[in-house]
C-alpha cells in the first residue's frame, strides 16, 4: 500500500502562484508515473501534469507554460508550481501515483486551490 499527502492549496489572486506537493510513504517501490489531477464543481477530474521516474513530464494544454511538475525518487515527492494562476483553475487537485504494470493507481484526499479574479 500506498499513503499520499498533499499540502499547499489555498487561496490566491489570479495572476499568483502556489505550491502543492505530494509526499508517499509505504510501498513507494511499487510506484511508477505520479502526476496531479483536479476536479472543478459540477466537472470531471482532469489530468493536470504527470512525471514519470525518468523525468519524462506531461502536461494539460491548459497549464502548459505555467504549471511546472517536479520529482524527488529519493524523498517521493512530487511537486507542482503553479504560476499565473487563473480563476478557471480553481478546483480539487488531486495527487496520483500510478502502479507498475497497470496495476490501478494510488491517490491523495485532494486539496483545494481556489484562484479569484
Amino acid at each position: 500500500q500506498v499513503q499520499l499527502v498533499e499540502s499547499g492549496g489555498g487561496l490566491v489572486q489570479a495572476g499568483g502562484s502556489l505550491r502543492l506537493s505530494c509526499a508517499a510513504s509505504g510501498s513507494t517501490f511499487s510506484i511508477s508515473t505520479m502526476g496531479w489531477y483536479r476536479q472543478a464543481p459540477g466537472k470531471q477530474r482532469e489530468l493536470v501534469a504527470t512525471i514519470s521516474r525518468g523525468g519524462i513530464t506531461n502536461y494539460a494544454d491548459s497549464v502548459k507554460g505555467r504549471f511546472t511538475i517536479s520529482r524527488d525518487i529519493a524523498k517521493n515527492i512530487v511537486t507542482l508550481q503553479m504560476n499565473s494562476l487563473k480563476p478557471e483553475d480553481t478546483a480539487v487537485y488531486y495527487c496520483n501515483a500510478a502502479r507498475l504494470k497497470g496495476l490501478g493507481a494510488y491517490w491523495g484526499q485532494g486539496t483545494q486551490v481556489t484562484v479569484s479574479s
